[in-house]
């Protein structure tokens, strides 16, 4: 499906897992890559001052999710304290959670792996050629994701297309809100000095999708193989970038 967007349109806001890249590189590979080193990394740089902080808001995570009856794993002191701390992270990450702490933790995991080679992220083959279009024509290319920052930039840094990161202007995670609130893109367009309408966001998610929208962002259902069913009557529907028609005044 051609999808053309309102000729004001100023800035492309994209999302990460199933819209610039398959699923199963987060779930198949990223994932696990954190589970299987994080034992190790939190061993190796527990001291530091960013893992401590990322530490203690996981620790008032575990406080909430405790006091939320959500039966948690114990964080345990003394001796035990690094074990308990892994069993409780990797409850976090087969909950799917969002957890800030747990997030940036996962950046910094994931960091090492990019930077030894040992990751290469994926992206759909015609995200790079959509993201020089759209800066050949002087549009902003931002990232709206759950990952922390870290992780979006070292994911675009370190492609199978090599380093995307020249293409792209800004980089938002869950510290400009929840991506199924209406006012995270509020707080995302204002950041951008821009109006909501002028911002379309591509996602391939319809809770995400509906929040924009009631932002009054422009949105675009991404339809990527294994992807999940998502509701089609709501959105503009693409199945690759290759469908964006820009800067079209729409009759």
């Amino acid at each position: 499906m051609i999808v053309s967007l309102k000729a004001d349109t100023q800035v492309i806001l994209l999302d990460v897992e199933g819209t610039t890249t398959h699923v199963d590189f987060v779930y198949k590979v990223l994932f696990p890559y954190a589970r299987a080193h994080l034992r190790e990394f939190l061993a190796e740089h527990g001291d530091s001052e960013q893992v401590r902080r990322d530490l203690l808001l996981l620790r008032n995570q575990h406080a909430e999710d405790e006091a939320a009856g959500f039966g948690p794993p114990p964080l345990l002191q003394s001796a035990a304290e690094l074990d308990s701390m892994v069993r409780y992270v990797n409850w976090l990450m087969d909950r799917d959670s969002k957890d800030p702490g747990l997030k940036s933790l996962q950046g910094k995991i994931w960091e090492q792996g990019y930077q030894g080679g040992e990751l290469q992220a994926h992206v759909f083959p015609d995200v790079p050629v959509a993201m020089r279009r759209w800066r050949d024509q002087q549009k902003k290319v931002c990232i709206f994701s759950s990952g922390s920052v870290l992780a979006q930039k070292q994911l675009f840094v370190h492609t199978v297309a090599g380093d995307l990161t020249a293409y792209i202007d800004e980089y938002f995670d869950t510290g400009s809100g929840n991506k199924r609130s209406p006012q995270s893109y509020q707080r995302i367009a204002g950041q951008l000095q821009q109006r909501p309408e002028s911002v379309v966001f591509i996602s391939d998610t319809a809770e995400e999708l509906d929040a924009a929208q009631q932002a009054g962002v422009e949105t675009i259902l991404c339809v990527r193989p294994g992807n999940r069913s998502q509701p089609m009557d709501r959105y503009s529907v693409i199945h690759t970038f290759d469908e964006i028609l820009l800067w079209r005044q729409r009759v």
